[in-house]
């Protein structure tokens, strides 16, 4: 409905929200004068027209028979957009400036905002339903957080190149977004919010979550949602004693701290953080640093709000009526205070929700609540309706003849609760209830003093086919958690802004079935809090893990929640330590996790005012309490933290008696770790793959692949392995399921790899094919040379075939290299009687290298053994040849005389090769299988 409040109008309308969503006042005059219009809407006309002074628009819906006959004409009864009104803000952060904008983009929304920090740039908008939800305990606040590839230029990969599904780490910035967020939300107000963040532009410098926490904080600052105070999020990093607040991504690399944090001016609301056993004092300085740069920037937005900022809504704000407070507490009051002592938690979760119904029942009974349920009457329901219709009540004697006297309705004299209110009313009083019973009895719910642990225990190695497993069960809190290792093909591929290929080789994924809470639900998808809490646990562990050099498996490790009240999350610390050493995983040392509680006003529940600090907080003591904060790490540091304040005023005193309240919780825990029954293998399984690096000249990868990737192919065929990695640094990786298998590869890419050095002797090598004028020699697995007729035999041969046949082992001497890497060979230079001009050739020191004298003066063959001390035959007959042949292969030891006449220098060396680094001498399959089986 439109209400006219001139008869000539000047300029533009503007229309305000009132309480109902359908009504709106013009309070300013319409651009065009009075003349009356027509309007064709399809076949719907409407004819506008204005009847006199103070008169109102309005409009008369007639049916038009040919409307495509007439012209459509539109009426502009909008606001039509002003010039832009942009509102810029340059706030000191760290060592540069952030620039805020707003008014120039997203005006239709409650509030909207561009944060710009170099040349990355996040947008921000916070919009709001004009209606409120179902009052409930949870507010209905929804953050989504993405970030668009076109922001660095790039396009997403796929079939469908748009955004898809939020990703994993969209999903920890959207929570990043909504932990400091929600705390300053006030209670009783339940419209639906929504934020919205969007990466706009990425200069692969300036990280965009920070930013994304303080445009959000802004944004709700600038809208009509009536929060207390301003948000903002800074990161802090720490590069040897120099605390930076928000450090770029190439100060991260050498940053000790990863800290995130949020806040108002006043107090601290969330903080969440990474580092290498960080003592807990720098921490704390690092929390400092960043509450001063949060208040900050506080302080500037403050000043932006009052210049451009909304009236917020504060009559939105329907809280349950302050008597039924003391209804609840009166009905339920003794009975909570002997609930509250059943240390079980589905018992006692039970017995609430029986004493609950039995509140609402009985406030229902008395007539405080109605009844919903109860069938009402045909008079009531025209009360109802009567009340509800805003008609005037007219007075005895001033009835017309046939109107209808119309009497008023009294109110009922019985205030009335809704059924929700009751519910909500319950929760608050059992809350108090609880805390009352920590402060003043000095007893939790189960029994224990604010600093006693839960009772531990933990076992290893129950899961027979896993890689390792272990079972971390703390209180009525318990983990699954299995580790298993793998290969690169294994590793988790990440998809961000800049890296196209970007590989995690651990993670750690957190399940939080409904069944660990006795309850029933919908299993599908993780939702966002089981990201976050796995997150949580994978980079508490990541810490203590090997290199990718001294350990280069893919480590995945899957944390199972079977029960669970309180903590989850640190027990998947707890028993994700357990299954990496049940795994064989060379660990640097063992963590543990805790999460830590708090009661800030002691003295509204019978205490003297201090705070009340809780080690290893149970469900119930989250949800009453004013703090979850979890740290993970050994006794000499921290590893991983998170803290979410659920109100304002914690101190940086608190915070430091709470760090040292877990550290003496984690070297508790740790001790109970020990125990475990049975303990960690601490070997790998049989059932683990086995994987050997090596390195080779990176211009010899080729000669591993091959043509199409033929020849990995064939060398996994042959060998029997799972998978070749390579790499273009010349890294080496295989995969392989038993030893023999890893050792034979080995040896065929040791051969493919090395580079032949002239003078260099091969054992036992197999003659590959005979031609005219040769026969050609396989050195090393892919490895041929020629062998001239000339060099076969030292005396005169006609044909190789009359001596030698394909599938003979001979030895042989690489004698030459030509400019095309072809291989010369000769097996005359080996031969005991060969002439004096060809034993010249070969010199003393390469005798030496083959050879070794003994007393008798005779030289025995010695053959160097490969790294792992593998003994090969020596001295073996390696042709087969007839019994009239002369030139037959020595034995193991052959006598030969050297004078020191025929001692010549010379500048190459003999070489026997090693299987494990240039050359692989050349065996047969028999032989081949015994030395893999000697090196296993």
């Amino acid at each position: 409905m439109l209400a006219c409040t001139n008869s000539i109008f000047h300029g533009p309308a503007t229309f305000h929200r009132q309480s109902h969503p359908s009504k709106f006042l013009l309070s300013k005059p319409l651009l065009f004068p009075r003349l009356p219009r027509v309007v064709n809407f399809g076949k719907l006309k409407f004819n506008s027209h204005f009847s006199g002074k103070n008169s109102c628009r309005r409009f008369n819906v007639k049916s038009s028979v040919n409307s495509s006959s007439e012209v459509l004409e539109s009426i502009d009864v909008g606001v039509p957009h002003s010039s832009l009104q942009k509102h810029s803000l340059k706030i000191p952060v760290g060592d540069r400036h952030i620039l805020v904008e707003t008014g120039h983009m997203g005006r239709q929304a409650s509030g909207s905002v561009t944060v710009t920090d170099g040349e990355t740039i996040v947008y921000t908008t916070v919009c709001l339903n004009d209606t409120p939800s179902e009052p409930s305990d949870f507010f209905p606040l929804s953050v989504n957080y993405q970030e668009r590839f076109s922001a660095a230029g790039r396009t997403s990969g796929g079939f469908f190149k748009r955004e898809g599904k939020t990703k994993d780490h969209e999903v920890l910035i959207c929570r990043l977004i909504d932990r400091p967020l929600r705390p300053t939300m006030p209670k009783g107000f339940y419209h639906e919010t929504q934020i919205l963040s969007w990466v706009l532009s990425y200069d692969g410098s300036h990280a965009p979550d920070s930013l994304a926490i303080t445009a959000a904080g802004i944004a709700l600052a600038l809208s009509e949602i009536p929060t207390s105070k301003a948000v903002a999020g800074v990161r802090v990093g720490l590069i040897g004693d120099k605390y930076i607040v928000n450090p770029t991504t190439e100060e991260m690399e050498n940053s000790e701290l990863d800290l995130m944090l949020a806040g108002t001016d006043s107090a601290i609301l969330m903080i969440e953080g990474y580092g290498n056993f960080l003592p807990e004092e720098k921490l704390l300085k690092a929390v400092e640093v960043g509450q001063d740069a949060v208040r900050a920037i506080c302080n500037e937005v403050e000043a932006l709000v009052k210049k451009c900022g909304k009236p917020k809504m504060i009559d939105a704000i329907k809280l349950p009526p302050p008597e039924l407070y003391k209804h609840v507490e009166e009905i339920a009051g003794d009975e909570l205070v002997k609930v509250l002592q059943i240390r079980n938690k589905i018992p006692r979760r039970k017995a609430l929700s029986s004493l609950e119904e039995r509140v609402l029942k009985i406030l229902t009974e008395n007539g405080f609540v109605i009844d919903e349920s109860a069938p009402r009457s045909n008079a009531e329901t025209i009360a109802e309706i009567l009340e509800d219709e805003d008609e005037e009540v007219i007075v005895d004697g001033e009835v017309d003849e046939g109107d209808v006297h119309i009497k008023p309705t009294p109110r009922r004299p019985t205030p009335l609760f809704s059924e929700v209110d009751v519910k909500l009313v319950f929760k608050e009083v059992t809350s108090k209830f609880l805390r009352k019973r920590i402060v003043e009895g000095g007893k939790r719910s189960d029994g224990r003093t604010p600093k006693e642990i839960r009772p531990i225990n933990s076992s290893c190695s129950i899961l027979p086919r896993a890689h390792g497993s272990a079972l971390f069960t703390r209180g009525e809190t318990q983990a699954l958690a299995v580790a298993t290792l793998g290969d690169n093909k294994m590793a988790q591929r990440i998809n961000n802004l800049i890296e196209v290929d970007d590989y995690k080789r651990f993670y750690l994924q957190y399940s939080f079935p409904p069944s660990c809470v006795g309850e029933a639900g919908r299993i599908g998808a993780p939702s966002r809090r089981e990201i976050g809490h796995g997150m949580l646990a994978e980079r508490s562990l990541e810490t203590i893990l090997p290199s990718d050099n001294d350990f280069p498996y893919t480590i995945r490790v899957e944390s199972t929640i079977t029960e669970s009240n309180g903590s989850s999350s640190m027990a998947s610390v707890c028993g994700g330590c357990l299954a990496l050493q049940d795994a064989g995983v060379p660990i640097k040392c063992s963590i543990a996790g805790i999460a830590m509680g708090l009661v800030l006003d002691t003295k509204e529940f019978g205490g003297d005012g201090t705070p009340l600090i809780l080690s290893d907080i149970t469900g119930s003591e989250d949800a009453s309490g004013d703090m979850d904060f979890k740290v993970a790490g050994n006794e000499d540091g921290i590893t991983a933290f998170q803290m979410d304040i659920k109100v304002a005023g914690i101190t940086l005193p608190i915070m430091r008696e709470a760090l040292l309240q877990a550290r003496d919780g984690r070297k508790h825990i740790l001790g109970e770790m020990m125990k475990s029954l049975p303990p960690p293998a601490k070997r790998l399984s049989k059932y683990a793959p086995l994987i050997h690096v090596m390195k080779v000249r990176p211009d010899k990868i080729n000669l591993i692949i091959g043509s199409g990737g033929k020849k990995v192919k064939s060398i996994i065929e042959q060998s029997g392995i799972e998978a070749i990695d390579t790499e273009d640094n010349g890294t080496v990786r295989i995969f392989a399921k038993d030893l023999a298998s890893l050792e034979k590869s080995k040896a065929i890419i040791s051969s493919l790899t090395m580079v032949p050095n002239i003078g260099d002797i091969y054992r036992n090598c197999e003659i590959k094919s005979i031609v005219p004028y040769g026969v050609f020699v396989e050195i090393a697995p892919g490895r041929e040379g020629l062998c001239h007729i000339s060099e076969l035999s030292s005396g005169w041969l006609a044909k190789a075939e009359d001596v030698f046949k394909v599938g003979d082992h001979i030895d042989v001497k690489l004698t030459e290299i030509n400019e095309k890497g072809q291989l010369r060979l000769s097996h005359r230079a080996l031969l005991p009687d060969a002439d004096s001009d060809n034993s010249n050739s070969t010199d003393k020191s390469s005798l030496e290298e083959v050879s070794s004298p003994t007393n008798s003066g005779l030289f025995e063959e010695k053959t160097e053994q490969p790294n792992d001390e593998v003994n090969t035959p020596k001295g073996t007959a390696s042709s087969k040849r007839s019994s009239e042949d002369n030139s037959a292969l020595p034995s193991k030891k052959f006598s030969r005389s050297v004078s020191p006449s025929q001692e010549k220098p010379a500048a190459k060396k003999d070489k026997i090769k090693k299987s494990s680094n240039k050359a692989v001498s050349s065996v047969s399959s028999k032989d081949e299988s015994s030395l893999v089986g000697e090196e296993a």
